[in-house]
């Protein structure tokens, strides 16, 4: 034991001004970044750090204490992080990630958009003609939550009230209107929060071969085709479609990117490349990632206009051009954001 403790005293003597020297440097590093360094300084770090690896592996090598080899060891981690991951800036990440990696990562994946953007489309297309044919229809799309007040049998003022509700009331008499308008709100954060739902279960179900990503998609968009149906009927039609759309384009873009996360992730459960179906998934999984946290951000946007334009601009023709101007910027984003840039994701 006399002999093993000698054997390590001397060890550390030998090397140990080496050590702290690399310590100092990796501290200063690790608080304010390399640029801290001076040349001198950032010549010397590959050296200290080669001394203090070989070290730690002569000190394996002939059984030191423990102390000693945790010392080393943390050490040799610490320096290596310094010197070999690049450190990005929280707010450079940001922007990275929003404007290179998520729409390349659409981009890449267009095909299964496509195809998810289509099975919504369709399918609100089909809900619409379904109850405009047969009204009664409707209560077998849509669910209890959502009929309340958009039902075949509401009245044409009670849909303008709730699609246009006063801002300024001038006696009590009117609190059953307000109450009327402000069933809006309840049906606005239901469809949000049901969307966010489908949106999430699209990702997590795609491991399911996606089978039930095309079925959520298009209940999705039959329940919003027959509601749109019900205010057609009573020629408010686009006054609806002027309320939705301008956090819809949004709302239901996030949808559709989920759509296509799922389907990727199903394709890759049916079809696994050559080198296996666990690490197909994995690498989906990773490239997806992009996807599914742009996807969220779409999300919030959307409940930002929800939650304040509609409360506030009641004109019909300010809507459908916010609805235009939302349409355009988010074609053009997933279009030409990020190309050309060399440290986007790989495919």
């Amino acid at each position: 034991m006399e002999t093993l403790q000698l054997q390590s005293t001397q060890f550390r003597a030998e090397r140990e001004d080496s050590w702290y020297e690399l310590e100092s440097l990796v501290g200063r590093a690790e608080r304010r970044g390399l640029r801290n360094l001076t040349r001198d300084e950032l010549e010397r770090l590959p050296t200290l750090y080669r001394s203090a690896v070989s070290s730690l592996s002569v000190a394996r090598a002939i059984s030191l204490d423990r102390n000693t080899l945790d010392y080393l060891e943390d050490l040799a981690r610490r320096s290596y992080v310094v010197m070999y991951t690049v450190k990005t800036p929280l707010l450079t990440a940001a922007v990275n990630f929003i404007w290179y990696g998520f729409p390349r990562t659409v981009r890449r994946r267009w095909r299964q958009l496509a195809l998810s953007t289509a099975v919504l489309v369709a399918a609100i297309f089909c809900g619409y003609v379904l109850v405009s044919s047969d009204p009664e229809a409707y209560y077998s799309i849509v669910p209890e939550e959502f009929a309340s007040a958009h039902d075949p049998g509401a009245s044409t003022e009670s849909l303008r009230d709730i699609l246009y509700p006063p801002q300024f009331r001038e006696s009590d008499e009117e609190a059953e209107t307000d109450a009327e308008a402000g069933s809006l709100q309840v049906f606005a954060s239901i469809l949000f929060t049901r969307n966010f739902k489908i949106g999430l279960l699209c990702i997590g179900l795609g491991f399911a071969a996606a089978a039930p990503v095309f079925y959520l998609l298009f209940y999705n968009g039959l329940l919003l085709g027959a509601i749109g149906a019900i205010y057609s009927s009573h020629g408010l039609g686009p006054d609806f479609w002027a309320w939705v759309l301008p956090h819809g384009v949004t709302e239901l873009g996030a949808v559709c990117l989920c759509g296509m996360a799922g389907m990727v992730l199903g394709q890759a459960v049916v079809f696994p490349e050559k080198e296996g179906r666990l690490e197909t998934l994995a690498a989906r999984g990773r490239e997806l990632a992009y996807v599914t946290v742009g996807a969220l951000i779409m999300f919030l946007i959307a409940a930002v206009i929800e939650s304040f334009f509609r409360q506030l601009v009641q004109d019909i023709v300010i809507r459908w051009t916010l609805a235009g101007i939302t349409l355009v910027m988010w074609v053009c984003f997933f279009c030409f954001a990020g190309r050309g840039h060399k440290s986007a994701t790989r495919g």
